[in-house]
């Protein structure tokens, strides 16, 4: 069985170590971006392979610039390590710019592996990444996405829930960003809501990353066979352990402990 947009997604092909592409930009800081992604899917177990859309000078104060690869590299990126050694599942996080959404859409339209598109718009610092037009062709992304997983503020950037559900994708809306003790996460299919899953709000300001990480714990899921809700379950409990094991590094929003994750069982500690 092959993954497909209904949420369901095959055993790796290698019988024991899931393949998972990331396509997304680089944090000079180590806390989001491919790295953060690197360190989630090798500590859940995965081979992480990587095509770099941007770079970026960036440390948990903000981005201090950016560079942007050009968009046949980043194809050319993707081409040499699909083609020699597989890939079962996909995670989109940063894309770069237009032309690149709509080329990596194109490419992996051809693909028959799950693909989590996170629409990342903003740094957890507040620094733009994606301009309008970048923002506009997000749509061809989500068209081709298996699931999309935006933060409330990005939720509301792209129509609401009903305008993305559209695309015939599903939706994992993450609650982080809104108020109150208790954080709500959702994980929605065409049809509607299929798991709720509520948590104490963490006391931490150590939350660089989370939204990658989140993405890329769940793209694993998907690639080493698990169901949806599954998979959207185990990376809720990988992200909010790797918060509060966060080793408190720079003078800003700090990176979390990917490192320091090892048990999914004590995760309200």
């Amino acid at each position: 069985m092959v993954p497909d947009r209904s949420g369901r997604a095959a055993v790796p092909v290698t019988g024991t170590c899931p393949r998972i592409l990331s396509i997304a930009g680089s944090d000079s800081g180590g806390g989001a971006g491919i790295q953060a992604d690197i360190k989630t899917i090798t500590m859940l177990g995965g081979h992480a392979m990587t095509a770099i859309t941007a770079i970026t000078a960036q440390n948990t104060l903000g981005v201090q610039s950016v560079h942007q690869i050009p968009t046949a590299t980043i194809l050319e990126q993707i081409e040499s390590v699909v083609s020699d050694i597989g890939v079962d599942a996909v995670k989109i996080g940063m894309i770069g710019s237009a032309e690149a959404a709509r080329a990596v859409a194109q490419y992996l339209e051809k693909l028959s592996v799950a693909v989590v598109f996170d629409p990342v718009m903003v740094a957890t610092s507040g620094s733009a990444l994606a301009d309008a037009a970048t923002v506009a062709a997000f749509g061809e992304l989500m068209s081709i996405a298996s699931v999309v997983t935006p933060n409330l503020p990005e939720l509301a950037a792209l129509g609401g829930k009903d305008e993305i559900l559209g695309h015939g994708c599903h939706l994992v809306i993450k609650g982080g960003h809104g108020d109150g003790a208790v954080v709500v996460d959702e994980l929605y299919s065409p049809g509607g809501l299929v798991r709720r899953i509520e948590g104490k709000r963490l006391d931490s300001e150590e939350t660089h990353g989370t939204g990658c990480s989140f993405a890329s714990a769940l793209a694993l899921g998907l690639g080493n066979g698990m169901d949806l809700t599954a998979a959207f379950e185990q990376a809720i409990s990988f992200t909010r352990i790797a918060i509060l094991e966060a080793p408190g590094l720079g003078e800003g929003s700090g990176p979390l402990g990917h490192q320091y994750v090892t048990d999914f069982q004590d995760e309200d500690r």
